[in-house]
């Protein structure tokens, strides 16, 4: 699908990978609507950008807040659902309200976004969704067992879209470890030595490119197939080499 002149909607465009999105999809000709938190800062991404703001707090994950930034928003043919809450630390010690926040942002509002937005898309014969999940979805982490099972519902509904959509397309963004603002947000930073942090741009280039290729998964970077592949075909074996070196 091309970019040029697609109106596309950015969740989570204040910061991080949906600020990086917003730019690089920018570059590329994309006419943009920015949701976030943070209006300030999503006020100087769409400066940038030449974007529309629509600022929201998608964590009470109603219908009728999804209702509310998808008329807003018009009509959009490319989702990229960046927006994504985080927290570390025992489940025997997560509050429910922050529970609920976690799965409304990360799983709850893109499904009723995507919802709303998808009859427009299926009566123009064309559109883009775009989830950005995680690793964690994938392989499960140790202390993120709400965050983890999140993503892993991402993956699961971007995998059962693409039987039900042949006309729009569905994209799973899988990244690693992103040097962003969200290990600070999620109450624990990150401190390991490896992997590597990789730029949030370095997966905002990832989501642009897939859209227009059509690509149905994506990992970033590309080495964390490996661990994702082993997990599914010997989960016993990547359990053993998890323990012994570490997260998980």
């Amino acid at each position: 699908m091309r970019l040029a002149g697609a109106r596309v909607l950015v969740t989570g465009a204040s910061s991080g990978i949906g600020a990086a999105t917003a730019l690089e999809l920018s570059a590329r000709g994309a006419r943009l609507v920015l949701s976030g938190r943070d209006e300030e800062a999503l006020a100087g991404v769409a400066a940038r950008t030449g974007g529309e703001a629509l600022p929201a707090d998608l964590s009470d994950g109603t219908v009728d807040r999804g209702a509310d930034l998808a008329v807003r928003a018009g009509r959009v043919d490319v989702l990229v659902a960046c927006a994504g809450e985080g927290w570390s630390g025992p489940l025997a010690r997560m509050s429910g309200g922050t529970a609920e926040r976690v799965i409304a942002v990360n799983l709850t509002a893109h499904l009723q976004l995507t919802r709303l937005l998808l009859p427009g898309m299926i009566e123009r014969g064309r559109g883009h969704l775009v989830y950005v999940a995680s690793i964690a979805g994938v392989v499960g982490v140790r202390e993120e067992a709400v965050y983890a099972a999140t993503k892993a519902g991402l993956l699961a509904f971007a995998e059962s879209l693409r039987y039900e959509l042949p006309a729009v397309g569905v994209t799973a963004v899988v990244p690693g470890v992103v040097d962003t603002p969200f290990f600070a947000r999620r109450g624990r930073p990150y401190t390991r030595r490896r992997p590597t942090p990789v730029p949030p741009e370095r997966v905002a280039r990832a989501i642009a490119v897939a859209v227009e290729r059509g690509r149905a998964e994506v990992y970033v970077p590309a080495w964390l197939r490996l661990p994702a592949r082993l997990h599914g075909a010997a989960p016993g074996v990547f359990r053993v080499l998890a323990r012994r070196f570490g997260r998980p």
